[in-house]
């Protein structure tokens, strides 16, 4: 390069930091019917919530009707090791010292060990126990499947929903294990357990060749199944982030492949494909492999899937929106259209895994994803009796055994239980009692499996110093990704502009990149700053070494060869 040209890049360099162009925002059609600042407004301590219920729940010891909620397994099912139990739900009469202590639930056992994980729980040694290693009996080898699965075991799978019927209850215990994994990567025999599951997805997308329009898949016989359940296209996303993250673990570029061929498939879809917990995990995916593997995906149309409530199949699935007498209920998902609408507690947390760290990866859906984490962090209280009204639960006389930690399954606009259609929405409520008719007591409306999964909030929200403006930690459950800088996205309900004060090091000099800016607006902070947001606009705030060296590659902005902004403004 010759001197004349080399002065030019650098003058263009020095313009690009100081001029960039504000990334424009896209909008979510269903988060722009939701309220800027949901009412009656209360963010709960998620963090201090995951962890009181790490604490509670698996108490041995603890007292009270029906408690303890936890039991050890002795039937060494796939594995030679005794293992934990948890009940789904309060007093499920299936679970216990019931069906021989073999029946409980990778959803709810899973779900619990990433949410305590994920706040900062070691669960390889709590009680002189490892609750990780348990879970490496829900790799159903003895079946031959060789995925994790709901059941240990298909001698009790028939007494619930999903395991070899239904493709979510198969394809998303796979998903908690690698989120797990990515949390404990020297666990031993993960690597082989992860590498095995990768393989047989590779190999199950091959053989569906880009048609997932299949009520299961026997991943034993290598076969999609058709059954009385409706095909879940969707899954093609649960295979595809499961072998991208397989990929950025092992670098195996075949399992690249495999995530490719399996988002292309849902891309392909003529209709919203949604079913149950999986089509957020696409639109990350479409995000993350645009960003990283400059790939070509309609993220907004993924993510209208995942919100939007067009499902045809799973009728209505996606993300409610509304004021139900005086509660702002938006941001909870489910159904919509279920008596009037229907959002669950886990689908609500698990959402949020992959959506709030998409941000990362496509920062033109930050006022979007910001405007739905408010609403859906405001309204996920409701779920909790302590905070719901009386006069909105089915049985808050009973509200004393979920001690503070367990929330109702859901929140509905019409109660679907006999008894309690007199109840004004939002009602709170379970289904426990419609699984085991006449046998599961009331009880059972409190969840168990839902509750376990409020680490994610907790991971991913921190109150600043101005109420109704979160902190969102968009590396929280940004699993298997590479090396990133502390990253922050701060969405601003109000009309005019805020200022917000963002803490750092003490003892280290950090500069503060907005991706959503383009540019630098602090330099040399140490301890804290403030940061100005525009009324109703979003900031990705990203904490890089001050001083750093700045390159670009491509479209990325690199500080110190770090990525930094996959979208800069060049």
């Amino acid at each position: 390069m010759n001197t004349l040209l080399k002065i030019t890049v650098c003058c263009l360099l020095v313009l690009n930091l100081s001029a960039s162009a504000q990334v424009k925002q896209q909008s979510i059609s269903r988060v722009d019917q939701m309220p800027n600042y949901p009412k009656p407004f209360q963010i709960i301590d998620y963090n201090k919530l995951a962890k009181d219920f790490d604490k509670t729940i698996y108490d041995f010891d603890a007292k009270g009707k029906f408690w303890p909620m936890v039991w050890i397994d002795k039937s060494q099912k796939n594995f030679p090791q005794d293992i934990v139990g948890l009940y789904t739900a309060v007093a499920d009469v299936r679970q216990g010292t019931n069906n021989k202590g073999m029946f409980h639930e990778a959803l709810c056992t899973m779900g619990a060990t990433l949410g305590a994980s994920l706040v900062g729980i070691d669960k390889t040694n709590q009680q002189n126990r490892n609750y990780v290693s348990m879970l490496k009996n829900y790799f159903n080898k003895d079946t031959g499947w060789d995925i994790m699965m709901n059941n240990t075991c298909p001698e009790v799978a028939l007494l619930g929903g999903g395991y070899g019927r239904d493709w979510w209850y198969d394809l998303y215990p796979n998903l908690l294990f690698y989120a797990v994994y990515d949390q404990y990567p020297k666990e031993p025999e993960f690597d082989k357990i992860a590498k095995t599951i990768a393989e047989k997805f590779f190999k199950a997308d091959s053989t569906l060749n880009g048609n997932y329009n299949y009520s299961f898949f026997d991943y034993a016989k290598m076969k999609p199944m058709t059954n009385n359940i409706c095909a879940q296209p969707d899954a093609a996303a649960g295979h595809a982030w499961v072998l991208y993250s397989a990929y950025k673990k092992f670098g195996d570029k075949k399992y690249l492949k495999g995530a490719v061929s399996a988002m292309n498939a849902l891309e392909a879809q003529p209709i919203n494909p949604t079913y149950e917990l999986l089509m957020p995990f696409g639109a990350y995916l479409a995000a993350r492999l645009n960003a990283e593997e400059d790939k070509k995906y309609d993220t907004n149309k993924m993510l209208a899937w995942s919100f939007d409530g067009t499902a045809i199949c799973r009728e209505g699935w996606g993300v409610l929106v509304g004021n139900w007498n005086g509660f702002d209920i938006s941001g909870t998902v489910g159904s919509t259209v279920d008596h009037g609408g229907y959002g669950f507690l886990m689908n609500t947390y698990d959402a949020a895994w992959p959506l709030v760290p998409m941000v990362r990866y496509d920062q033109s859906y930050a006022r979007a994803i910001g405007k739905w984490m408010l609403n859906a962090a405001n309204a996920c209280r409701f779920f909790y009796p302590q905070y719901m009204p009386d006069e909105h639960e089915t049985i808050p006389e009973l509200a004393e055994v979920s001690k503070g930690v367990i929330g109702y399954e859901g929140i509905i606009k019409k109660s679907n239980l006999a008894g309690y259609d007199h109840i004004q929405a939002p009602v709170a409520q379970g289904d426990g009692p419609l699984w085991v008719a006449g046998e599961n007591p009331k009880e059972s409306q409190f969840s168990i499996y839902g509750s376990g999964h409020a680490g994610i909030f907790g991971s991913i929200i921190r109150k600043t110093n101005v109420e109704g403006i979160l902190q969102l930690n968009l590396l929280a459950t940004d699993l298997f990704r590479d090396k990133a800088y502390p990253t922050y996205l701060y969405y601003n309900p109000f009309d005019g502009e805020i200022r917000v004060t963002i803490k750092t090091a003490k003892n280290k000099k950090v500069d503060l990149y907005d991706t959503v800016s383009g540019k630098f607006i602090a330099r040399n902070v140490s301890a804290s700053s403030q940061i100005k947001v525009s009324g109703g606009n979003a900031a990705v705030i990203v904490l890089v070494p001050a001083k750093g060296k700045i390159t670009y590659r491509d479209t990325k902005m690199l500080v110190n060869g770090i990525v930094v902004d996959y979208h800069a403004q060049l």
